[in-house]
């Protein structure tokens, strides 16, 4: 049984190592496929009009640039990452992060399609399940193959720390003293 310390730390590993993997493919699709990356700046204007009481818009590109919007958008990815990834835990135990469950991964990285499809989506003026956009069933799929690649990373990033993590390594505070 991990610590509470050893669960979070680990935790936080492959959330960011999913998101991380996720960032990745969008790289590569866009070189491929010329498929555009995802303009995390536009989630931090987003969650930076929230604090005047702006939750949606009818375009999140006309609002108002916000200071850092990008650097918030990025750590917000980020940081969703790794709630998602404690989800993957919640719902598998702590034994994904021993042997991590490729089917439970990827069930949990495709449903959080549901965070943008019918929140963040609508909010930021595209509407449900980008049906606003010039090519709605564009926009589903690279939400539905970013979601994937999501889930392909929680895998990928839960096989890694527990690879390079097994229990009964000294661990840092071990090594720290």
């Amino acid at each position: 049984m991990m610590t509470p310390a050893q669960l979070i730390f680990r935790v936080i590993l492959v959330g960011v190592g999913a998101a991380a993997i996720m960032d990745v493919w969008a790289v590569i699709a866009e070189a491929l496929f010329a498929i555009p990356q995802s303009n995390f700046a536009m989630v931090g204007r987003w969650l930076g009009h929230m604090p005047q009481g702006s939750f949606s818009h009818d375009s999140i590109r006309a609002a108002a640039p916000i200071t850092g919007e990008a650097t918030l958008g990025w750590a917000v990815h980020y940081l969703v990452g790794v709630i998602f990834a404690a989800f993957y835990v919640g719902v598998g135990g702590q034994r994904q992060l021993r042997q991590p469950n490729v089917v439970i991964a990827l069930m949990i990285g495709v449903g959080t399609i549901v965070f943008p499809f019918f929140l963040m989506q609508p909010a930021m003026g595209a509407g449900v399940m980008a049906s606003n956009r010039p090519d709605p069933t564009f926009a589903q799929l690279k939400s539905l193959m970013s979601h994937l690649s999501f889930g392909v990373g929680l895998y990928v990033a839960a096989w890694l720390q527990a690879t390079l993590l097994p229990p009964g390594r000294p661990q840092l505070k071990d090594v720290a003293g």
